[in-house]
């Protein structure tokens, strides 16, 4: 019996001993194709050797040494390379060791600016319905995912949720992509006229919502009109890139492709890609001035944020990106990866939709396709299909309450940017088979 307290107390696991570059192996030698790098975090990979001799040499040389009395050479340089990669003058970089830990951070010093340029009225947060920021209890308290925030509830801080840009499920018929998303946008300047934008700290969004709705990109224009009412009203823009940042859809940052800054951006995932746990908050020079003109203290604080060995490691994450044109390689892989599964699955009776930007793609599944209506939760399509990928050398990120939290299924794709050509068919194969299997038993079970 395992002394480790698992996600499942009931769901045995099987034992990684070893990865080599898009598979990994279980202590039976068996291979797993890595297609959702976790969860979209092994973006190089595994055993990449440039990041594990950055690992080695700055261990040698120091692992540790806490943030309160030294920096250290590694945080300096990765700071100074995500400052000079992020867009516009997001400039000033705060390394913590997760996703969840730099939506935190984020959300505290958007309240922090406002306390600090005299406008301490400014206390509400507003995301979207099915968002999911992480789950410490600040991040959770902004998420719109009613499955994970139930048992917490009473303990989460509130926030204000308006629609998400879901064109698959929320687009009426006769309306245009742009029309579509210029729609769901202005829904934050109602809710901003309903609260008192004045009384509004911040909106916080996915560019690509990831695990609860899987791999959703927002029409044209969306973020744009976004982007406009938050200057218009004085709210700050907090875009979450845990998942679809560092490179995942295609560009470092997928805020990018919208043409547009945040004024608080966060990564993690694939900022480490697995080797070791780190993430980041990104602040404009602004919101930085704000805090240092005015008490110069940021107050907030973690163990290991600015970790050396994370650092470093995520320092030749950064580099093998840069050097092995990775960007290029995840947009003409993603094309791959899209055109192979429209190809298998564009008129499967049980695939929606397929959808998503880079090597960030998803299938939402479906009982009817024609009404587009959901299998039923009891079905636990999500746990089968996870299994049975995996017991056909598969590993993918299936999620079930894709639509409201509760109905809905969808299987998330995420490898690494380096996978082949031949692994694109290997993936798209075994994923067809084990779709099929899980179907052909649910069939059965309701004959």
């Amino acid at each position: 019996m395992s002394q480790v307290f698992h996600r499942h107390c009931h769901t045995p696991l099987r034992t990684a001993v070893r990865g080599e570059g898009v598979y990994l192996f279980d202590q039976h030698n068996n291979a797993y194709l890595d297609a959702c790098g976790g969860a979209a975090v092994s973006c190089l990979g595994h055993n990449h050797p440039g990041v594990r001799q950055a690992i080695n040499t700055q261990v040698e040389q120091l692992a540790y040494a806490h943030s309160g009395f030294f920096t250290s050479e590694a945080c300096e340089q990765l700071a100074e390379q995500l400052a000079a990669k992020a867009p516009g003058d997001l400039n000033h970089v705060y390394l913590v060791s997760g996703g969840s830990e730099a939506v935190e951070s984020a959300l505290k010093l958007a309240r922090q600016y406002f306390v600090e340029i005299d406008q301490p009225q400014r206390v509400h947060f507003i995301s979207r319905r099915q968002s999911y920021h992480g789950n410490t209890l600040g991040a959770l308290g902004v998420g719109g995912n009613l499955w994970r925030r139930a048992p917490f509830d009473p303990i989460l801080t509130s926030a204000e949720h308006i629609a998400a840009c879901y064109a698959y499920r929320d687009k009426h018929a006769g309306e245009t992509d742009y029309q579509y998303g210029q729609r769901v946008a202005n829904e934050l300047e109602q809710k901003l006229l309903e609260l008192g934008p004045e009384n509004v700290a911040a909106f916080i969004a996915e560019p690509v919502v990831g695990a609860t709705a899987g791999a959703v990109p927002a029409v044209e224009g969306y973020f744009k009109r976004i982007r406009e009412i938050c200057d218009q009203y004085g709210v700050l823009l907090i875009l979450d890139e845990v998942m679809c940042g560092i490179g995942r859809t295609g560009t470092l940052f997928a805020q990018e492709q919208e043409q547009i800054q945040a004024d608080i951006v966060t990564v993690a995932k694939g900022l480490g890609a697995g080797y070791q746990p780190i993430g980041a908050m990104i602040a404009s020079s602004r919101i930085y001035r704000a805090v240092a003109d005015g008490s110069g203290f940021f107050q907030h604080g973690h163990t290991y944020m600015g970790h050396a060995t994370a650092s470093a490691a995520a320092l030749a994450v950064l580099q093998a990106i840069d050097q092995d044109q990775l960007l290029e390689r995840v947009r003409r892989q993603g094309q791959g990866l899209a055109e192979r599964l429209n190809q298998r699955f564009e008129n499967h009776p049980r695939v929606g939709d397929i959808r998503g930007r880079g090597l960030f793609m998803a299938l939402e599944l479906v009982q009817d396709r024609d009404g587009q209506q959901p299998f039923d939760p009891s079905t636990a399509l999500a746990a089968r299909i996870k299994q049975t990928a995996m017991d056909n050398g598969l590993m993918c990120y299936p999620m079930g309450g894709t639509i409201d939290g509760e109905q809905g299924h969808h299987v998330l794709l995420a490898p690494p940017y380096i996978i082949g050509d031949n692994q694109l068919d290997e993936l798209v194969d075994k994923l067809s088979l084990s779709l099929n299997q899980v179907f052909h038993t649910l069939a059965k079970e309701t004959s």
